[in-house]
């Protein structure tokens, strides 16, 4: 389903995780009708160039129609938590640039409230993990984030921290929400 949101002839934002690893699978059968991919992790990369995708950085791409990406956690109006595989600072960088966010998850990763997955903080921290920053994770568990905007805010205001897993400020446009009965399709209002 999220290879509809694909625009003919153009670069694809592709983000990572284990949702999005079927997402790049889909784009290797069209690879002929995209131009290449910018991608937001170094597996994603080494993932679409296995596929025989043209992979580009982002400061020589022009224009980003579609940014696709999967959630940790995902409200029904666009917010999410990102960051578990640790790609939360370029995830946010290109969904920043990416004209539409299209999401894709399945259903157990929409919830009324964020805060049930811990919420990935790129200071330096957690143990034994490095992003593909070079940086560390500190894991902030036990949240109920009724406001995720201010809350997204608020940490990244913190000295040391380099960005935060919320994804309110650009929340996603679309939501694919894949079920055993099929794909519901989500638009979050105001976006």
């Amino acid at each position: 389903k999220a290879a509809e949101y694909v625009t003919d002839g153009s670069i694809v934002g592709v983000g990572t995780g284990s949702t999005v690893a079927f997402f790049i699978a889909a784009l290797g059968r069209m690879k002929d009708r995209i131009e290449g991919a910018v991608s937001s992790s170094v597996k994603s990369t080494e993932r679409l160039k296995s596929h025989g995708i043209e992979v580009e950085e982002l400061n020589n791409v022009g224009d980003l129609p579609v940014y696709i990406d999967g959630a940790d956690e995902v409200t029904e109006h666009g917010a999410m938590i990102k960051g578990g595989g640790g790609a939360l600072t370029r995830e946010k960088i290109v969904a920043a640039v990416g004209r539409k966010f299209v999401c894709i998850v399945d259903q157990t990763k929409l919830v009324p409230v964020l805060g049930r997955f811990p919420l990935p903080v790129e200071p330096e921290l957690r143990q034994g993990f490095t992003t593909d920053n070079g940086n560390v994770i500190l894991d902030v568990s036990g949240l109920a984030i009724e406001d995720p905007v201010a809350l997204e805010t608020t940490i990244n205001q913190i000295a040391g921290v380099v960005t935060v897993g919320l994804f309110a400020h650009r929340g996603a446009d679309v939501i694919l929400l894949g079920a055993e009965t099929g794909v519901r399709t989500l638009t979050p209002s105001g976006r």
